[in-house]
């Protein structure tokens, strides 16, 4: 990990302090540049000079991509500034790039690479999908050309990120009338290549969030597309879609979490100012609490990070659940802790300049940033049909995650990106809770926990009821029972599993600092307050009865709120330091 904190870091001193007003790259002009519907000027130089699209590339082709949790981390100090400028300059590059990483041909791969690493752009074309938006109506059809020579491409896509300064086009085509899951095939077009006036660029759109990132339309016409294009296998579109989602959805918490590691500074900014007479709002208990439960969310959302990207080295065959946990559950708490701090900032929440107009663009690019209903809705569906069987055959008798599991930094296996099974045939994460469990009531748990552990213990008894609960109601539904599995309360089961699994990977990531693991929050990352709170706070969502309020914890976790803003460190798991 050490080369990418290194990395991380050198980004983060490269923007410079983002209060600074004589910053060039800081607050005022990433404000000005949102407003205007571009990026700021300088920013996309500095990620050139960091070679910031060598992090999407695997090292055996050039580039610097050797693990997803430190792909993760260095997004961040771009994120936590402007989201249109991670997404349109990389990470979209990213989402592009996966299928071609999992599916594509040597060839494939080293041309992708070849895009990236010289600096140009690669942009997806997705499928249109059941729950849909503006962002994924309307799609491409690819049929076969007269003589068996490739295919011809026609169709139109209104809203594609960097569609006009795309050189790589990694298009997903109906192939097939039918449909089901053989219906799409993935292409791999050189845009440069094609014949002129047959792919046009469409006006570009407007929108609420991530304005500075171009979003325009492509439209084909009979364009004709060699039969190398083909990506994987005819038909295989839908497949290499699942694919690419396993190694996406993990990074989605760090991107998320990140916008609100700026919304939650800037709300503790305000709340620490003195007005006339001395008082402040961090005077009001409601404040504190909303400070708390804010940094709460963000630790508990990079739980389900680092969960989620160490997953696809250590146990792929078991990780299919927990990225889509995470990119489905990180998005929704860190919403509705942003709706709470707007109301403690009132009406500067929707402020467009000075001191915490950052707030109000978080808020915009947080849909845009978490890709929305449509993926949400995803996430969703790709849990629940693992659920019955986890069930049936894995709940309480599964062995626990490995340690390395639950560590921010150490060594992993290498990244086989097209490793990760679609569907789990365990779920040690849900172990680690019920092994937890057995610890605090046992005297065998290393280290001394003071008066807490009683209180966590608690907690996290009543999260493995809930879980016995959850086995009950998901082992009656049949493996073949679709309708069980589209009601709406399979859904509403889905959501309680994935607050269950964001109280494990605390407790691991907990119980792994207390090992010694270190960094700059490893003193508060072993202390039990932080857990203790985020799981008073899971079981409050959940609506189970809930112990005494574990006040003293919170009090432990709104200090290091204030301590981290007035030391300039992040609002994660890491705690670095900021510019």
């Amino acid at each position: 990990m050490g080369a990418y904190e290194d990395r991380a870091d050198a980004l983060e001193r490269a923007f410079g302090p983002l209060d600074d007003p004589a910053n060039p790259l800081g607050r005022e002009a990433i404000l000005a540049a949102d407003a205007a519907g571009r990026t700021p000027a300088g920013a996309e130089e500095v990620l050139d000079a960091h070679r910031f699209n060598a992090e999407f590339v695997p090292v055996e082709l050039g580039g610097a991509l050797s693990r997803m949790d430190g792909l993760g981390r260095v997004l961040r100090p771009v994120f936590r500034r402007d989201a249109s400028l991670g997404f349109g300059y990389g990470l979209n590059c990213f989402f592009a790039a996966a299928p071609v990483w999992i599916g594509g041909s040597a060839r494939q791969r080293a041309e992708v690479a070849g895009h990236l690493l010289e600096g140009r752009r690669v942009a997806v074309v997705r499928h249109e999908v059941a729950h849909g938006n503006d962002f994924v109506r309307e799609e491409f059809t690819a049929r076969p050309a007269a003589g068996g020579g490739g295919f011809l491409l026609d169709g139109s896509k209104p809203v594609i990120a960097n569609a006009s300064r795309a050189a790589g086009l990694v298009v997903f085509a109906r192939t097939s009338e039918g449909g089901g899951g053989r219906s799409h095939s993935v292409l791999l077009l050189d845009r440069p290549g094609l014949p002129e006036g047959r792919l046009t660029d469409l006006a570009r759109r407007s929108t609420n969030g991530m304005r500075g990132t171009e979003f325009g339309g492509l439209r084909a016409t009979g364009c004709p597309v060699p039969a190398g294009a083909l990506v994987g296998g005819l038909g295989g579109g839908y497949e290499l879609s699942l694919r690419s989602s396993l190694l996406i959805r993990g990074l989605i918490p760090s991107i998320v979490l990140a916008g609100a590691d700026t919304a939650l500074r800037t709300v503790a900014r305000f709340a620490v100012r003195r007005r006339a007479g001395g008082r402040s709002p961090l005077d009001v208990q409601h404040v504190r609490d909303v400070l708390t439960g804010a940094f709460l969310d963000l630790l508990m959302s990079d739980c389900l990070a680092l969960v989620a990207t160490r997953g696809l080295h250590l146990m792929p065959r078991q990780t299919s659940a927990y990225a889509a946990a995470a990119a489905y559950l990180a998005p929704k708490i860190i919403a509705e802790s942003m709706d709470g701090m707007s109301a403690v900032l009132g009406e500067e929440s929707l402020a467009r300049d000075g001191a915490y107009a950052m707030f109000a663009k978080q808020v915009r690019d947080l849909p845009v940033t978490s890709l929305g209903h449509a993926g949400s809705a995803g996430r969703q569906v790709s849990l629940l049909p693992q659920l019955p069987f986890f069930a049936r055959h894995v709940w309480f008798t599964d062995a626990e995650a490995p340690a390395a599991l639950f560590r921010l930094h150490g060594d992993l296996p290498p990244l086989d990106p097209a490793g990760a099974a679609l569907l789990g045939d365990g779920d040690p994460l849900a172990a680690t809770l019920v092994a937890t469990d057995g610890l605090l009531g046992s005297a065998d748990l290393p280290g001394d926990v003071p008066g807490d552990r009683g209180a966590l213990g608690a907690l996290t008894r009543t999260l493995v009821a809930e879980l016995g609960e959850l086995r009950t109601a998901f082992a009656g539904i049949g493996a073949d029972d679709r309708a069980a599995l589209v009601d709406p309360r399979s859904f509403a089961l889905a959501d309680r599993y994935a607050l269950v699994l964001a109280a494990a990977a605390c407790l691991g990531v907990w119980r792994e600092q207390r090992s010694g693991a270190g960094g700059p929050a490893g003193a508060f990352l072993a202390d039990p307050a932080w857990p203790t709170a985020a799981l008073h706070r899971l079981c409050r969502r959940l609506g189970l009865p809930l112990p005494e309020r574990p006040a003293a914890c919170e009090s432990r976790v709104l200090a290091e709120v204030l301590a981290r803003l007035h030391g300039r460190r992040s609002y994660d798991l890491y705690g670095t330091e900021l510019a």
